[in-house]
């Protein structure tokens, strides 16, 4: 009598080669297809590439190639690096390249089911904004109106010293993001003005007011700007910014030129470099507003905000003007208090 054999159970994936190599092979030709179809910057293909070759030698010691890996597996990945302490924002872009390699696993038709869909991203948090207090600001300030070069010739350190005044008065004045501030056009600005237009993100304009010493610093750089253009064809590129730039492709200062100007003027007044940024001077601008009881959203609109919940981050800094405006302000603040005799 010949005994019935029961069907084997249909694998759960396709077969496909379980070795590491194997599983470096699968990661390297979902980089090239990051590269090729998606663009992907060499920088994005460096953080995957070390992710992915991370997950493959953590499941290669539990017996599992990268590109058969269950729930569970990748759970346990994740919790493995929530033990190291990871940065949750590590962590969350480990599990986007996660992701994005299942799916092309499915596109390739190398897996029939992805595993990472119910797999949660981990909590970000906020981090609240860097900012300089008053003082610090005030010497940075001070600081802004020496010319870098002391021994250059008198023309040029004005004119050095004039440009920094400027930036980084207009800076503070009104919270530009960097980008609006290098790029500003010569138009944006006339003599004895007390609003600055700006183009911001989204080609959104908005209109911020100028302080009295930024109005003063621009009338005073002004007269030094033309000695910044350059010669020849690019003069006319230049020609329409406030801060041109003789040598950048763009024709106006860049970027990173004010950043690295700004670290040098911060290193003059003792601030260390971890503390000094273009961004820093945006957010201080805003917490120095709201700790003189500035409206939040008029605060909003100066710093181009399009939700009202970005600018609420500076409230959790201002615990103690928070507390002092409650109980200034709310009509019942001081209801239960004893009467003075």
């Amino acid at each position: 009598m010949t005994r019935s054999v029961p069907p084997a159970a249909p694998p759960a994936e396709p077969s496909s080669p379980q070795g590491p190599s194997d599983a470096r092979f699968r990661i390297e030709a979902f980089l090239e297809m990051m590269a090729v179809e998606r663009g992907a910057s060499p920088r994005t293909l460096d953080g995957y590439r070390r992710d992915l070759l991370d997950l493959a030698e953590f499941l290669a010691a539990r017996g599992v190639a990268a590109d058969q890996a269950a729930e569970d597996d990748l759970r346990a990945w994740l919790q493995y690096m929530a033990a190291r302490a990871m940065a949750p924002r590590t962590a969350a872009r480990r599990l986007s390249a996660l992701r994005q390699f299942h799916q092309f696993l499915l596109a390739e038709k190398i897996r029939t089911t992805d595993p990472t869909t119910t797999l949660d991203a981990p909590r970000l948090g906020r981090p609240l904004p860097k900012f300089l207090t008053e003082s610090e600001t005030r010497q940075l300030l001070d600081a802004a109106r020496e010319p870098p070069n002391p021994d250059a010739a008198e023309a040029e350190a004005e004119t050095a010293a004039a440009r920094r005044r400027a930036l980084v008065e207009i800076l503070y004045a009104t919270g530009l993001r960097v980008s609006e501030l290098v790029a500003l056009p010569l138009s944006a600005v006339q003599r004895g003005q007390t609003i600055l237009l700006v183009m911001g993100k989204g080609s959104k304009e908005r209109m911020v007011p100028l302080t009295a010493a930024a109005r003063l610093a621009i009338d005073d750089w002004l007269p030094h700007r033309p000695a910044t253009l350059p010669r020849g064809k690019a003069r006319g590129l230049a020609d329409k910014f406030l801060f041109p730039s003789p040598t950048a492709r763009d024709g106006h200062l860049t970027r990173d030129g004010f950043y690295k100007m700004l670290q040098e003027i911060g290193s003059r007044c003792g601030l260390p470099p971890e503390r000094l940024s273009p961004h820093v001077l945006r957010h201080s601008f805003a917490t120095h507003l709201l700790a003189h009881d500035a409206d939040l959203r008029s605060v909003q609109q100066m710093l181009g905000h399009a939700d009202i919940a970005t600018t609420e981050i500076y409230t959790h800094i201002l615990p103690d003007r928070l507390t002092s405006l409650v109980a200034r302000a709310h009509p019942l603040a001081n209801r239960g208090k004893k009467s003075d005799p």
